[in-house]
């Protein structure tokens, strides 16, 4: 089946760090079944170009637009291109994100806290509200905040990148009441311990350099193995899909039931 034929055909998505790791899969599960992809990137030009290359190999349309999610003038013509090049975003998944230096709240600088909440919440805040009204054009409207196990969890030594994933879903859940009525699902998917970099990252902090890589850990995860990028791509997909066409405001933890896994 062509991509033009899927079932999210005719729709605009808009993936926030949507050329690596988690950010890449979604991208690619969007784009298989049939939206238009803008894939963000901020660093990693190169990836971006290469996740866009592939969906056009695969018959799709994409596009990489560069904005720094926490710089207001950038997501303002990043939202205005994606617009007038592809149509209204129909679609927008919070994904971009950066993870905080693994310090007790004593040993923090505040620095630290006001980076990751720009981030993580305040960025898609804004980003949100200049996609609304485009959304609110379109027959059906999603956004999806791509949180993390750690917004309920509340471990140690994380407290600004938990702070900022909380004020992310408070964000979701306040917009899932609001704009229920103008026909746009809001969501939150929140993983555990995904084989990513950013997964790689946490394994070797947690395992004091021990494992190198989540996927190190297969053996001894749920299931046989630690979630695949693609595992919680899969969830994003449904949730934007017609089959999820009676949910909003809900919050899917994807960590194989066993979350705080530690290496």
């Amino acid at each position: 089946m062509s991509t033009a034929a899927g079932e999210l055909a005719g729709r605009v998505a808009l993936v926030t760090g949507g050329g690596r790791g988690i950010g890449r899969a979604i991208s690619h599960a969007l784009a298989t079944r049939g939206a238009v992809v803008a894939v963000n990137w901020v660093r990693h030009e190169q990836s971006a170009k290469d996740t866009v290359a592939e969906l056009h190999s695969l018959g799709a349309t994409a596009l990489a637009v560069h904005a720094p999610v926490d710089d207001p003038v950038a997501v303002t013509a990043m939202v205005d291109r994606v617009t007038k090049e592809l149509g209204p975003i129909s679609i927008l998944v919070h994904n971009g994100g950066v993870a905080s230096r693994g310090r007790l709240v004593s040993d923090t600088d505040p620095a630290e806290v006001e980076r990751l909440l720009r981030i993580q919440a305040i960025g898609p805040h804004h980003l949100t509200k200049l996609v609304l009204p485009g959304m609110r054009t379109c027959e059906r409207g999603d956004i999806i905040m791509i949180s993390s196990v750690a917004a309920h969890a509340l471990g140690a030594a994380g407290a600004p990148y938990n702070m900022a994933k909380a004020a992310l879903e408070a964000l979701a859940h306040t917009l899932a009441k609001e704009e229920s009525p103008n026909g746009i699902h809001v969501n939150i998917v929140a993983p555990g311990l995904v084989a990513s970099d950013m997964g790689d990252r946490l394994t070797a902090a947690l395992s004091g350099g021990i494992h190198r890589h989540a996927a190190d850990l297969d053996a001894t995860s749920p299931f046989g193995h630690v979630c695949r990028p693609e595992e919680v791509a899969d969830v994003v997909a449904f949730l934007v899909s017609p089959a999820a066409g009676y949910l909003t405001g809900q919050r899917i933890v994807i960590d194989g039931g066993a979350y705080p896994y530690r290496p």
